[in-house]
């Protein structure tokens, strides 16, 4: 081990280098820019509880301390992993005793409901300030009475260009980094890898230097590529990530994109996703999306769903790649999804009708008595197995709920319901 690096700090670089006003921050222009809601609230001299919703090093740490410090408040930070609700009684009393504090809540979303509970009356009388921060769609994992009394901030993943950015500062600011000739080359790969988290990105780059052991260090790809000793394809099965690429593979094959559902499809692939998941989602799209334009998707995707549980990977992949270009390239229709959810709407609205006479099950000599199914017409009986007669309540009329839409096949099943019940299928 070099004598450079044992004179390393022992703090982090990301530590050393945080940002001590708003003005520091990279990023989050559209809250923290000049006319940014968060912005003009600091100005204004108002703070509200919040929760900052944003993927892992976008700043919400940051955010907080520099609020705390701003407004002159004791700053209690706390980790939803290991704290409960004994902690955060701690806190609330502290501020009972000494006065307003800020408590800050690190992954806010991992509190159960009786914890989050505890924090409802001293936010609601002012007793702290609230800063809760998560990487999860708060509307899901945070309870709707602190929601009400907070402000929700959303915080974008940093682009290239703030990560560079961020990266001039540090070599800038940062005594230890100062001392060095570093010079950045390349930073395509070092970017990548950080997966536009500020705090990855710096622990990956102190990483590098350290590695390095050198006065003079030129970044480049290959120097990154041999010290990061990372997994090239970074992704979160279980946080917000993992739920992002799902919606945008989805929405390729829906689009007819099969290029973009293949590259979303490898990004998952080589994250490790359950290929039973991918395909799941596969044969749910295969009736939501393309449907009654080509039911053959359907079977398509549940074979693959079937073939996927059986094979696994490494092989399973051609057999997803193979049912992803078939459906993006398949004609699409939202007709199935459409007509069962107007179905649905309609039955609350009105109720549970009364199934008629003539369609009802006649199992007893009283229900034949009464007529019970003796006026139903079997449609075999009769040309080409249909005969005209009512199936639906009476109340109901003629309800479209089914409504074929502008392809092929459609265009032959509208014509072939047009053609048996006239005048009652208006499309």
């Amino acid at each position: 081990m070099s004598e450079l690096y044992m004179k390393a700090p022992s703090i982090p670089l990301a530590e050393r280098v945080r940002p001590i006003t708003l003005d520091d921050i990279a990023g989050q222009e559209h809250i923290l820019g000049r006319g940014g809601k968060l912005r003009l609230m600091i100005e204004s001299g108002t703070l509200p509880s919040i929760i900052f919703w944003g993927p892992p090093g976008s700043g919400k740490t940051t955010i907080a301390n520099i609020l705390a410090k701003h407004f002159d408040l004791p700053f209690y930070t706390l980790s939803a992993v290991s704290s409960g609700v004994k902690d955060v009684r701690n806190v609330i009393q502290t501020a009972k005793d000494q006065g307003q504090v800020l408590l800050f809540i690190d992954e806010i979303h991992r509190f159960s409901k009786s914890q989050q509970d505890s924090l409802l009356a001293a936010v609601e009388d002012g007793t702290i300030k609230l800063i809760g921060a998560t990487t999860e769609n708060p509307s899901f994992e945070v309870i709707r009475p602190l929601l009400s009394r907070c402000q929700i901030y959303i915080l974008e993943p940093l682009g290239k260009v703030d990560l560079i950015k961020i990266l001039e500062h540090a070599i800038v600011d940062d005594d230890f980094l100062r001392s060095k000739s570093i010079l950045l080359q390349e930073t395509d790969l070092l970017i990548m890898l950080s997966g536009g988290d500020a705090r990855k990105l710096l622990n990956i780059f102190e990483l590098i230097i350290n590695m390095a052991g050198s006065e003079q260090v030129v970044i480049n790809n290959d120097i990154v590529k041999k010290y990061s000793g990372h997994n090239y394809a970074a992704y979160d099965k279980s946080g917000e990530q993992h739920y992002d690429i799902i919606s945008a593979f989805i929405k390729s094959i829906r689009g007819s994109d099969p290029n973009a559902a293949l590259y979303w499809l490898a990004r998952m692939i080589e994250g490790g996703e359950d290929p039973n998941f991918i395909a799941r989602r596969l044969l749910i799209l295969s009736s939501e999306d393309i449907g009654m334009a080509n039911p053959t998707a359907f079977v398509i995707a549940n074979n693959c769903f079937q073939a996927v549980g059986v094979i696994g990977y490494p092989e399973c992949d051609l057999i997803l790649a193979q049912t992803v270009i078939y459906l993006a390239t398949s004609p699409k229709s939202n007709s199935t999804y459409v007509a069962i959810k107007n179905a649905k709407q309609h039955v609350r609205i009105t109720g549970d009708l009364s199934v008629p006479l003539h369609l009802r099950n006649a199992p007893t000599t009283l229900m034949k008595d009464l007529n019970y199914g003796s006026s139903y017409l079997y449609p075999h009986d009769f040309s080409a197995s249909f005969i005209e007669q009512q199936y639906i309540p009476a109340e109901l009329k003629n309800p479209n709920y089914y409504k074929p839409l502008k392809n092929e096949r459609e265009f032959r099943i509208k014509d072939s319901l047009r053609k048996m019940w006239k005048s009652k299928y208006e499309f």
